[in-house]
């Protein structure tokens, strides 16, 4: 709900600052002022949807992601280093698979929908791109809370002999 808040919000400015004529028979000025607001409530909601999502899976003990967007782009090449070698198997064995195969469906020119219709055709791209990204975000969240919990008081990791 954040993102497409915020994508709502954003095309709402976009239309303040840039549309003259009318936006499906409406002045361009009310068409963006009602888009803005629903993507800031749209926004808003999303967020405290997830601060909830977030209590009651603490509340409930299970693990829950941490760190910021980038110590998780950075934790994702140590995480992929790990799954390969077997040593972080909280990962289930399909995922990195199901990863590859919505990269080469982004990449490849094949799409269910075609691109060439308007705002339906990216539709299917824009969803399997924001699956990859919070499913990545998600996996390395927790791959980071495990890396942190091996760590030992002082802050260095525990080496094999010495």
């Amino acid at each position: 709900m954040v993102y497409i808040g915020g994508v709502l919000g954003l095309i709402g400015l976009l239309t303040l600052l840039f549309r003259d004529g009318d936006v499906a028979g409406l002045p361009a000025v009310g068409a963006g002022i009602g888009l803005l607001v629903v993507g800031v409530g749209l926004g808003a909601l999303g967020v405290l949807r997830r601060r909830a999502i977030r209590r009651r899976k603490i509340a409930r003990g299970e693990p829950v992601p941490v760190g910021n967007v980038f110590e998780r782009a950075r934790a994702l090449p140590r995480l992929l280093r790990d799954v390969r070698r077997g040593a972080y198997t909280d990962l289930p064995r399909n995922r990195t698979f199901l990863w590859l195969l919505a990269l080469v469906y982004l990449i490849s020119p094949i799409d269910i929908l075609p691109d060439l219709l308007p705002i339906i055709g990216v539709t299917d791209d824009a969803g399997v791109f924001m699956w990859l990204l919070t499913s990545v975000s998600t996996a390395t969240g927790l791959y980071l809370r495990k890396e942190r919990e091996q760590l030992p008081p002082t802050g260095r990791r525990f080496t094999d002999g010495g």
